[in-house]
């Protein structure tokens, strides 16, 4: 059993926190996933910052900006979650581009991220039938966890094609539109949310863009096994000026039900 599959078999209300390698600083990547575990999230999402990037909100772009200007490379982030799985247990999963795995070579790049301790990989602009064709069989005897996206314009045949080649979890878009763009979640959203559940999906669900505080949290914990948060933890890092007090003070208002 991967450590994403442990995660949901043992935890309710999953929370996946995304940053960006190499922002603020270089070197900050640690520092932060440490800090994220030891604050009690679950999952953390590390995104591998392109120049080219495709679905990504205003905030998240200029971090990545900001990391490639400090430096960071692809084979600089692995370094960095080598050194996090000395001392961080909970499950890794990079988020980057298709151009980028090409890049640096599609095996090499999966055999490297076994490797090291990443536990999955989300890959937006990665084509379905090229994964089957070209990297399916590679990934699954890696053990690596394959998380595919899903959107409001999403068919329901579709969805259960890709919840068939899934694994880990399901990305649920919460609306057609670039990260960090909406405040909070209409009712339109839930229906769609709705719509998922009917379909009895094999695999879990956590819910993405426009989840930025408690209320839309716990909301989409209603619909979904958890959320992922993203812009707005790389808001909080912008304005940080003790990522430990920072981290805290996020995580702690996410949960603070709990």
């Amino acid at each position: 059993m991967s450590r994403i599959e442990q995660t949901f078999k043992n935890n309710q209300n999953i929370l996946n926190v995304y940053l960006t390698a190499g922002f603020p600083n270089l070197n900050d990547t640690i520092e932060i996933v440490q800090e994220l575990a030891r604050n009690g999230v679950d999952m953390v999402e590390i995104g591998m910052p392109f120049s080219d990037p495709l679905a990504d909100g205003p905030t998240i772009q200029n971090s990545s900006q900001i990391a490639i200007k400090n430096g960071i490379t692809l084979e600089l982030i692995f370094d960095q979650v080598k050194e996090i799985r000395k001392t961080v247990d909970i499950p890794i999963v990079l988020m980057g581009y298709y151009n980028q795995v090409l890049q640096y070579g599609a095996d090499s790049f999966f055999e490297k991220a076994k490797a090291i301790g990443v536990d999955g990989f989300i890959i937006p602009d990665l084509p379905l039938d090229i994964y089957e064709k070209e990297h399916q069989y590679k990934v699954e005897t890696l053990g690596l966890d394959r998380v595919f996206l899903i959107t409001p314009q999403t068919t329901d045949e579709r969805i259960k094609l890709i919840d068939s080649k899934s694994s880990g979890f399901l990305y649920v878009v919460s609306s057609f539109a670039i990260t960090g763009s909406k405040s909070d979640i209409q009712q339109s959203q839930i229906d769609y949310f709705k719509r998922i559940n009917s379909l009895e999906l094999k695999t879990p669900k956590l819910i993405g863009f426009g989840i930025s505080d408690k209320k839309t949290f716990d909301t989409a914990c209603q619909y979904a096994e958890g959320a992922i948060i993203g812009s707005a933890f790389i808001k909080a890092l912008e304005e940080s000026q003790s990522i430990k007090q920072t981290v805290k003070r996020f995580i702690a208002e996410i949960k603070m039900s709990e």
